[in-house]
């Protein structure tokens, strides 16, 4: 009988569990003879033919399935090593669902038809870069735990550009252009407190704590009636109405951004406030596009998805070199001078890559739709 997937030594196995970290509730005896027989389970499919292709097996991956399916056993029937050791049936059953899951999930998985795949210099460029400015924003928080809003914001937002790279990636193109409206929202912000400082820093976390009061986060029954006290008092000075509570505990904090109260007919909201102050408005139609996106219209259901990927990425790397911008700034004055230099040595490679992808990318978008937009 030929055998289509090889098996692996107890030692290499050992390996593979140092690698995915092994829980130490885990019997290794037991898990590799769940593994043993997983392998014959995987070769029998392929010598049927069943699926009608070969079915390769990734021990690491094939592990990782065995290891969960056999963890969540035990853990949600609060059994242990001992209790299932001899229960064929069962460890049959925990085989048999890895095994599935492997096999549906690693090469019968649904997914769109994708415009680009995670090797073009489009998607990996930018997942180099932003993978790099993630790693530099954990050190940072493990070095200063106490929270910090700007770095926690500019980490948030860098994590939204990483995601809207994998939905693309999955052809996910309109859901990946939604993501981008959350994203733009996030960068006005950021660059309001970061140009703005420490009065409009304390500003935005004083309404982050009237707004767990509204949504009933704070248990104290008596900080939450002092909060409403505070915010009524402060609707007060501003001439505000009862039916305008929702929209001055959201935007309230633009009151302590420089000219938010002399703008004309200024409003408490995102388009008429954050983003208008923060001097991204030329998004504002861009931005509206994505909220009809977001909020499920005919254009969801019905649109062109290789438009979408091309104005997607035209508007994440113009996102993503504003956010750069900021960290650059943010970085300059947190890191060592060696680690802020070797940043730059990066930089140069990366900063300009990505300004031809986006030269490609807009004109590709230019020449090949009717439909108007900024970038033109």
């Amino acid at each position: 009988m030929e055998q289509f997937t090889q098996q692996i030594s107890r030692e290499q196995f050992e390996n593979i569990l140092k690698g995915i970290g092994c829980s130490p509730k885990i019997n290794k005896d037991i898990l590799f003879d769940l593994f043993e027989n997983a392998i014959v389970g995987a070769n029998t499919l392929s010598e049927s033919n069943l699926l009608g292709k070969y079915i390769p097996v990734n021990p690491v991956i094939l592990a990782l399935y065995l290891h969960n399916e056999y963890l969540f056993y035990l853990d949600v029937n609060r059994v242990t090593n001992e209790d299932i050791e001899d229960d064929e049936i069962q460890l049959g059953k925990i085989v048999s669902l890895a095994l599935d899951k492997y096999i549906t999930n690693e090469h019968l998985n649904f997914s769109n038809e994708s415009k680009v795949s995670r090797f073009n210099p489009q998607i990996s460029s930018l997942n180099t870069y932003i993978n790099f400015l993630l790693g530099v924003l954990k050190k940072y928080k493990e070095a200063h735990p106490k929270n910090d809003i700007v770095p926690d914001i500019m980490n948030k937002g860098i994590k939204m550009e990483k995601a809207i790279l994998e939905l693309i990636v999955d052809g996910f193109e309109t859901e990946a252009f939604s993501t981008w409206r959350t994203l733009h929202e996030t960068e006005c912000i950021l660059s309001l407190l970061m140009k703005n400082g420490a009065k409009t820093i304390e500003s935005y976390l004083t309404h982050m704590k009237y707004a767990m009061a509204f949504r009933g986060v704070i248990p104290n029954k008596e900080e939450v009636d002092a909060i409403f006290v505070e915010i009524k008092a402060r609707m007060a000075e501003l001439s505000l109405k009862s039916k305008d509570m929702k929209k001055f505990i959201e935007y309230g904090w633009l009151t302590s951004v420089p000219g938010f109260l002399e703008m004309e007919n200024y409003k408490f909201n995102f388009r008429d406030g954050v983003e208008k102050l923060a001097g991204l408005e030329t998004y504002s139609k861009t931005y509206e596009l994505a909220s009809e996106i977001a909020h499920s219209s005919p254009l969801l259901i019905y649109s062109q998805s290789q438009y979408f990927y091309h104005l997607t990425m035209i508007n994440l790397i113009e996102t993503f070199f504003r956010f750069e911008e900021m960290f650059l700034h943010f970085y300059k004055v947190s890191a060592s001078e060696d680690d802020f230099n070797r940043y730059l040595e990066m930089r140069k490679v990366y900063i300009q890559q990505i300004r031809i992808i986006y030269t490609i990318e807009a004109t590709i978008l230019r020449n090949s739709y009717a439909r108007k937009t900024k970038t033109e």
